[in-house]
């Protein structure tokens, strides 16, 4: 378009055999996020992104402005390389932020459908409630399907990339090899029509926008009022989409009560983590060495929590579940492993309930600490109230800690009640604590679901899979968008 300066696209090395899924040339791809904080749905998306980008895909990634006490992973992503030496590209959009703000908002759609034109992804990948609603309305608007008939432009013409498709090049596939990768292989003739180019738009749910309802009259009418906004665009953005991901079927069973999107749009992807830090630890990261780091003992009882200090992750619920062992008992310990607004007051609540001596708290660390600190634990807690899928209760299982959770959103899709840990009613306080008493009390059983939880998290939670599974996504959504445009 006149004025946007397009990204050149290069042509990117071939990987190794063996296929499923036919697809005719190497994708960009364009993922929208709207903060790139240290949390789950972020670094879910950024091993989505390290996982294309090894691929030989043209990873793009694009965010709002960072800021707040929750840490960044812009680091990791600036300095991500693969073996061949490709990157992610990075992108700024300075009026992305999470708060709804309509003359920022419409600023940043506009900055969207900007970078949609200069970027010319074949793939939009949206992520977050804002950045879903907000990238999936620019990537709908900027996907120019040209009609079937319709000559090959001059910016296609000299496409490295599309130059394959368009005379004839290969399809490829990709499928996991043995040690548990994603690799590609060349698997048959280039697509008909592979020239007409329709971004095909996919947007994954990492957690619910709706909040839950509570406090006085006022606040539950606000709350409400909010959500009927959240809803309505979410049914507008639903329309602008052409494939919907659930990282659990919760999310999916949410949405679809709300009558947002259709049945076929939706699809679960388990969120992927990286397996090896939590089940193969370094010799600095053992249970005995982290524990010696943080002057615990191996008599110690420590009940963990990864999670901001925050609204709805439950830490008021936990000082209240076990604030009297924590009195009582010497040998008790809480570790809150993260940061966020509320710490200033939980930290004089802890204090004004005679505990804080009683709490290690390690602060925002780099992720690559967590692993440590959760095998630390002998029981990771999840008092959550709203979630997703938790990225920390499969990083617990992966580690060999038992999870007591409350029973939010996909949170059951993890923490199975009595095959993999304690799943407790939200907000439950009572059978919070009893839950703990009796992981406190029954080591061997404790050990028993860790266990069995290890194997199911192994099998269902790595990073390769998810990137795998997105592969065939895409094929998907790319065959609707060239049928639908």
């Amino acid at each position: 378009m006149p004025g946007v300066d397009p990204v050149p696209r290069t042509p990117v090395t071939r990987t190794r055999q063996s296929a499923v899924y036919p697809r005719p040339v190497d994708l960009r791809i364009l993922h929208i996020s709207t903060r790139l904080i240290l949390g789950g749905s972020q670094e879910n998306t950024v091993l989505s992104c390290e996982g294309q980008a090894r691929l030989g895909h043209d990873v793009h990634l694009a965010f709002g402005p960072i800021y707040g006490p929750e840490g960044s992973l812009l680091a990791r992503v600036n300095t991500f390389r693969t073996a061949e030496g490709g990157k992610i590209t990075t992108h700024e959009i300075s009026d992305l932020i999470r708060e709804v703000h309509p003359l920022r908002d419409r600023r940043a759609l506009k900055q969207l459908r900007e970078l949609v034109r200069k970027v010319r992804p074949d793939v939009v990948h949206t992520h977050s409630s804002k950045a879903g609603v907000l990238g999936r309305l620019a990537a709908w608007k900027e996907r120019y399907p040209p009609p079937p008939d319709a000559p090959i432009n001059a910016a296609d013409a000299r496409d490295p990339r599309l130059q394959d498709s368009m005379i004839g090049g290969p399809m490829y596939g990709t499928s996991i090899d043995d040690d548990g990768g994603p690799v590609r292989t060349v698997i048959g003739e280039p697509w008909p029509g592979a020239h007409r180019r329709s971004i095909a738009v996919v947007h994954t749910i990492h957690g619910p926008p709706f909040m839950p309802e509570e406090g006085g009259p006022g606040a539950r009418l606000k709350t409400k009022a909010k959500n009927t906004i959240y809803t309505l665009a979410e049914r507008k953005a639903a329309k602008r989409c052409h494939t919907i991901v659930s990282v659990a079927d919760a999310m999916t069973e949410q949405f679809r009560d709300r009558r947002i999107g259709r049945d076929e749009q939706y699809i679960t992807v388990r969120s992927g983590m990286d397996l090896a830090p939590f089940t193969d630890p370094a010799n600095d990261e053992t249970r005995h060495a982290v524990r010696h780091k943080l002057g615990l003992d191996e008599d110690h009882f420590v009940v963990g929590v990864v999670a901001r200090l925050a609204q709805h992750k439950g830490h008021d619920d936990l000082l209240d579940a076990v604030g009297d062992e924590l009195k009582a008992r010497d040998d008790w310990r809480l570790l809150w492993v993260g940061d966020g607004w509320w710490k200033d007051r939980l930290v004089e609540r802890a204090r004004s309930m005679g505990v804080e001596d009683r709490i290690i708290r390690p602060g925002l660390v780099p992720p690559d600490r967590v692993p440590g600190l959760i095998r630390a634990m002998d029981v990771l807690a999840h008092p959550s109230y709203r979630e997703g899928l938790p990225r920390t209760v499969p990083q617990a299982l992966l580690a060999g800690v038992m999870p007591v959770a409350y029973d939010a959103d996909g949170t059951r899709e993890a923490c199975i009640d009595g095959q993999t840990g304690r799943l407790i009613p939200i907000g439950d306080r009572k059978g919070l604590r009893e839950a703990i008493l009796w992981a406190h009390d029954n080591p061997d059983e404790r050990a028993r679901l860790a266990a069995e939880g290890r194997r199911m998290a192994t099998e269902t939670f790595g990073a390769a899979r998810m990137v795998h599974e997105l592969e065939a996504v895409y094929e998907r959504a790319l065959a609707r968008a060239r049928r639908d445009g």
